[in-house]
């Protein structure tokens, strides 16, 4: 079984496939309504210099997400 990283330790153009969602109720919640499940591949494009926001391709769209939520994002590399 591969290792499972969170979404804000990716490298840019590193692609997640995400298999587990952490946080309270109403994080996963938000996290669902921006269209990220389980089994949803995510691409990392850029990083704030600052380290956030995160924008990554989700479902042929551009989103960017706090750090905040990237660390409750994990997954394996594809």
């Amino acid at each position: 079984m591969r290792k499972l990283v969170s979404l804000n330790m990716l490298k840019i153009g590193q692609t997640l496939s995400v298999r587990e969602l952490s946080g309270p109720k109403d994080i996963k919640y938000k996290l669902y309504d921006l269209g990220i499940t389980k089994g949803v591949k995510l691409t990392l494009i850029s990083k704030s210099p600052l380290g956030d926001p995160f924008n990554i391709l989700v479902r042929g769209y551009n989103l960017a997400i706090e750090k905040e939520l990237a660390i409750k994002i994990k997954g394996t590399l594809l």
